[in-house]
């Protein structure tokens, strides 16, 4: 049986399930679609570890030709969105580490992790005036650089947890983690936001990392291109 055929069938129209179908055979449709569809959830998760967007961006290209590649690997235990997010972690870990940064997200054991008073001092950026905190476009910049001042230990778990507002049981599959040190990072980095941000955080994280547009156009447009390159989508 081929792994096309191994997936469910009765799928409805435009479900990742028959998005991944169309992709293994070869289908440009399909993995634009699939791109599209997960192109900011990717974006946020790369964000999670990498310093800067350039990086995040590259990160998701990269994550792309990694998954497609293997898609036929894909039996649908966990979402896509979840599988892909995953393999992009890995893919920024990576990054770090032939660019010779220390890899901030590993595996530790949870009595090991240092408290938040021994991993950052963490404050709000300055010269933010009360009315400008007031405005959603403010407080929603402001909430961005507050997450970029987290520790990557902590930021990773909470872009996973509070932005793209996966399960404890996905992000620690992502993360390659227990579910009990999920639940402690999250912890630690929501104290760290509150100290600067106090209780207008929750309100806000639509709006954060936003992924469309021409950054979005070139993703599906450099992945499409590798994919032809590289035979993976039929004539």
């Amino acid at each position: 049986m081929s792994p096309a055929a191994a997936l469910p069938t009765t799928a409805p129209p435009g479900s990742d399930a028959q998005l991944v179908a169309g992709a293994l055979r070869g289908e440009p449709a399909a993995f634009e679609a699939i791109m599209r569809r997960h192109n900011r959830t990717l974006f946020r998760t790369a964000r999670g570890v990498v310093a800067d967007d350039a990086e995040a961006q590259d990160v998701v290209q990269e994550t792309y030709l990694r998954a497609f590649t293997r898609l036929a690997d894909f039996q649908g235990g966990a979402s896509l969105a979840t599988w892909m997010a995953r393999i992009a972690i890995n893919v920024a870990l990576d990054m770090l580490r032939k660019r010779g940064r220390s890899v901030p997200i590993a595996v530790q054991d949870l009595q090991d992790e240092p408290s938040p008073e021994q991993s950052m001092s963490f404050s709000a950026p300055p010269g933010n005036s009360p009315e400008s905190v007031l405005a959603s476009s403010e407080l929603r910049a402001l909430l961005q650089s507050a997450i970029e001042g987290l520790p990557p230990l902590y930021r990773s778990v909470f872009m996973l947890r509070a932005v793209q507002e996966m399960s404890v049981e996905e992000t620690a599959y992502c993360l390659q983690v227990s579910g009990a040190v999920v639940k402690t990072r999250y912890l630690r980095a929501r104290a760290l936001l509150r100290d600067a941000l106090s209780a207008q955080i929750e309100a806000h994280t639509d709006g954060v990392f936003a992924f469309a547009g021409e950054r979005c156009d070139q993703v599906v447009r450099h992945v499409l291109a590798q994919l032809h390159t590289r035979g993976l989508i039929s004539p």
